[in-house]
């Protein structure tokens, strides 16, 4: 088995060293290759410094979001029958790459893509992104297993036969999608692909956004799932997790709860346990989580009433 892993990266001289250093002589790995998409920093620099081989990113064509772009790429310029794809904020240990390629190909399954734990230093980052990952986990179910129609996905890590990716043109197909991990998960299900999402939480970690306010912004692009579900469905699951994950706290501090919602409330605070190993760390902030529901439920309100287009400097 050859693995290749693909790291599309985008003005990450902050931050893809901790993605590339452990993957140096990684087992199983045949070729690290970044495709650096236009950079105005030290991305490309940094990266053949560390061992990998560096694309320079092709002008963005019409019609396609950036970063499927650059996967694209790195895709056709991989020479490994198995391909892992890392976004530059992934902390991967050695033995990741050889791990998810491992167990899909025992799997059957055509893609994967592998659920991480959280690296957040910030406690008030830590406090919103909990409360936004526990409304993804309400309206869409998080976790290992199957991928559904309606499935979630993990796109700072993906793994998948390269010539099934080539030969279905799978990054065409989602090419303008801005969540274009959910949609190539959909897409595939849809055609009666086997998908599944491994645990990673052992060999996997990510530093996506660290303060409240990278985490406000950054999240709330894509949170919504925007151009993936329907607005029938994202005003539906508003609705739902307002009554259900919001309303029940501020109801008993408020002193008008029911039996109902008492209920409902003792069912949020038992997420906190079931998505604690999602986490390096958790502390105060992550335990009062629940404080910060509203927040999280506002931000996907705006995420679908007024959609973001805008990532990395780009506007599409």
């Amino acid at each position: 088995m050859r693995v290749s892993v693909v790291i599309p990266a985008r003005n990450e001289a902050g931050r893809i060293a901790e993605c590339l250093a452990p993957l140096r002589d990684a087992p199983g790995v045949i070729e690290v290759i970044v495709v650096d998409d236009q950079s105005s920093d030290d991305t490309a620099r940094i990266a053949r410094e560390l061992g990998a081989t560096v694309v320079v990113g092709a002008e963005l064509p019409d019609g396609w979001i950036g970063k499927i772009w650059a996967v694209h790429q790195g895709i056709a310029a991989a020479s490994g029958d198995v391909i892992v794809t890392l976004d530059a904020d992934a902390r991967p240990s050695s033995m990741l790459p050889c791990a998810v390629a491992t167990e899909l190909l025992e799997s059957g399954a055509k893609l994967a893509t592998v659920s991480p734990r959280f690296r957040i230093t910030s406690c008030a980052g830590r406090w919103l992104h909990a409360a936004m990952l526990t409304s993804l986990v309400y309206r869409h179910g998080v976790g290992s297993g199957t991928a559904s129609r309606d499935a979630v996905a993990n796109g700072q890590c993906m793994v998948f036969r390269r010539v099934d990716a080539v030969s279905e043109q799978w990054c065409s197909t989602v090419k303008h999608h801005l969540v274009e991990d959910v949609a190539l998960v959909r897409h595939l299900v849809r055609n009666g692909a086997r998908v599944e999402m491994f645990d990673g939480s052992r060999l996997l970690a990510v530093q996506m956004f660290d303060g409240f306010r990278d985490t406000w912004r950054g999240w709330g692009r894509s949170i919504a799932l925007g151009g993936v579900d329907r607005p029938v469905r994202q005003v539906l699951d508003l609705v739902t997790t307002a009554i259900t994950l919001v309303m029940p706290l501020w109801l008993m501090l408020l002193g008008v709860a029911t039996p109902v919602s008492f209920v409902l409330l003792l069912i949020r605070l038992g997420t906190l346990f079931g998505t604690r190993k999602a986490y390096e760390r958790g502390g105060f902030g992550y335990w009062l989580s629940p404080l910060a529901d509203l927040l999280a439920w506002l931000v996907v309100l705006g995420a679908v009433v007024s959609p973001s287009r805008e990532w990395r400097g780009r506007t599409y």
